[in-house]
């Protein structure tokens, strides 16, 4: 199959690149390397630098050649940085998928997987794990953008007969992932101890969030590929963990005496995160393999790997 991988070289695209290319797939890549790295980039996997909300040369690459699935993972991701310019935030992450859809519609596109977000469109829920019923009240413009790009599929699929999937993400970690981002604490932790920094946490770190490795995360995207199915999909381990019980647990596989310290809390941070899985796991057939506690050490690995390599 002829598949076009957005943001493929980023944490996450670059993984579901590599499972495609490895199941056979002729694969393309766009990225703008805004965030992504081109060494990310699977060396079987055909790379086009490019922005997506370039609607001319994204039209003109549809055309030249008519992909049967997009798997769209390009976004501007930082949170904090959609409220200090929403419009920027918008530009991307709606009127970019706009273009991709609008020019997949054009050129015969079959089927648009969409990686969204579970966290920012959900906000902090009483009944958790989540499900994807759940009310959708987001409070940031990420979220909102999220959520409307996933309206926009629904309207493609109704008007133009384009099948679609959405993935709503828990938070995803694993090697790769950039340690200058704002979500990657897994990051974050890692490599501040590798470099003997102290690791501070925000608040009182009883903070939760749903952790899900980034190669069961590329192994949901490859499994919704020939589904019939369509619609929104959680895709998480529906597990709390509090960011105390990581740092604990983080010090342990680094074999790192590390002090728990404290600063002060992230002005309207997130307090619980967890979604529930089992519409995916009954129409896909997924669910999470990689224990947080394996995840950790395979990433834990990666990164000291790479620490060596400096």
């Amino acid at each position: 199959m002829k598949i076009l991988v957005t943001g493929g070289a980023g944490f996450i695209g670059s993984h579901i690149t590599d499972r495609l290319v490895k199941d056979g797939h002729q694969v393309f890549v766009v990225d703008d390397l805004s965030s992504g790295k081109k060494e990310n980039v699977n060396q079987s996997a055909t790379f086009l630098e490019l922005d997506i909300k370039d609607r001319e040369k994204i039209y003109e690459l549809f055309g030249k050649e008519k992909f049967e699935t997009v798997i769209h993972a390009a976004a501007q991701k930082n949170v904090r940085w959609s409220v200090e310019d929403p419009q920027f935030d918008a530009s991307v992450n709606i009127i970019g998928s706009l273009n991709l859809l609008e020019a997949g519609r054009q050129s015969g596109l079959k089927k648009f997987i969409f990686l969204s977000t579970g966290g920012a469109i959900y906000g902090n829920t009483e009944d958790r794990p989540t499900k994807e019923d759940h009310e959708a009240k987001p409070v940031c413009p990420y979220g909102i953008a999220k959520l409307s790009v996933e309206s926009y599929l629904h309207f493609y699929q109704v008007q133009y007969n384009m099948d679609y999937v959405c993935l709503r993400l828990a938070n995803v970690f694993g090697p790769r992932q950039d340690p200058k981002g704002e979500a990657g604490v897994v990051a974050i932790f890692f490599t501040k101890m590798l470099n003997g920094k102290q690791l501070v946490i925000n608040g009182d770190g009883k903070q939760t969030r749903d952790y899900v490795y980034v190669g069961d995360v590329a192994d949901a995207v490859v499994a919704s590929i020939d589904q019939k199915e369509t619609g929104v999909f959680n895709v998480g381990t529906s597990k709390e963990t509090s960011v105390n019980s990581l740092f604990l647990e983080i010090a342990r596989i680094a074999e790192r005496e590390m002090e728990e310290k404290h600063g002060p809390a992230l002005p309207g941070e997130q307090q619980t995160s967890s979604l529930a899985v089992n519409k995916i796991k009954k129409d896909f057939g997924w669910e999470p393999k990689v224990t947080l506690k394996e995840g950790l050490k395979l990433t834990y690995q990666w990164f000291y790997e790479q620490h060596e390599k400096l």
